[in-house]
């Protein structure tokens, strides 16, 4: 029987903290190779092994020239910055690269960009590629729906200082889910911090507070408040573990489809 070719992959922002820990993945992985490596060309770590920091040679070089670093490689996995996933996006779809986007921050017409180029690659894009994750966002949807009346929602994350956007794109798709299973837009309805004399609470509103600080990877609460009782559904990461395997259960599913735009709701048969 032939043995079944490994998925080979391509990591962006290889010298960082979520591209190592992909790294590393794909080197407990029996099923997929790492590929290609990119980073920022202003990066110490261009020019050297992508896979040094374990001690161990790769044979993969960390490279700046997206072309270059994407030519052996099926599938890129992406965790870095909306500017330089969308530079990484054009070059993918010029080269019939699938693409794994776990950047958040992206702006209305940056996300229909990457809906366009769904047209010509398969995409898989969340804003948490963790399991756990993405099984509370069932969880969720669930619960709302339970709860539709009678109860208030507030949403609650907090990340390490380093993060620069908020609320945080899983925050933000708690929210979606919750008003969708509601029938909300959550444009309509979503309150982003409360100060001064804010009024009583609108009972249709769902709230975000957002906690920057330390090395917190990534916590998410949401209660639903009601007369006499609360339910807290929660997620805690205390690594990024979650988030790689989670991403290359994603690079796998992808070998099946040619072209469209995915969540991990789909990769985890969830809807």
């Amino acid at each position: 029987m032939t043995e079944a070719r490994p998925h080979r992959i391509a990591i962006a922002g290889a010298s960082g903290r979520m591209g190592q820990m992909l790294i590393e993945a794909l080197n407990a992985s029996d099923d997929c190779q790492l590929t290609g490596a990119l980073d920022v060309a202003t990066s110490p770590a261009i020019g050297l092994d992508a896979n040094g920091f374990t001690g161990r040679a790769s044979g993969v070089l960390i490279q700046s020239d997206i072309r270059q670093g994407l030519q052996n490689s099926s599938v890129l996995i992406d965790f870095t910055r909306p500017e330089g996933t969308l530079a990484h996006l054009a070059v993918c779809r010029e080269l019939g690269v699938k693409l794994v986007i776990g950047t958040t921050g992206f702006s209305e017409a940056q996300k229909a960009e990457i809906a366009a180029a769904a047209k010509d690659i398969a995409i898989v894009m969340a804003p948490n590629m963790s399991v756990g994750v993405n099984v509370t966002f069932k969880l969720l949807e669930m619960a709302a729906k339970a709860m539709a009346t009678g109860y208030d929602i507030e949403i609650i994350e907090a990340h390490h200082r380093h993060k620069v956007d908020a609320p945080s794109g899983t925050a933000l798709k708690m929210g979606e889910v919750i008003a969708d299973a509601l029938g909300r837009n959550l444009k309509d309805c979503a309150v982003y911090g409360r100060e001064g004399l804010t009024g009583e609470r609108d009972p249709s509103s769902i709230g975000f507070a957002a906690v920057r600080g330390g090395d917190v990877v990534g916590d998410h609460t949401v209660m639903f408040l009601g007369t006499g009782e609360r339910i807290e559904i929660s997620h805690k990461s205390s690594n990024r573990a979650g988030y790689s395997q989670g991403s290359l259960r994603a690079a796998r599913f992808l070998d099946a489809h040619a072209t469209g735009l995915f969540d991990m709701f789909d990769v985890l048969n969830l809807k």
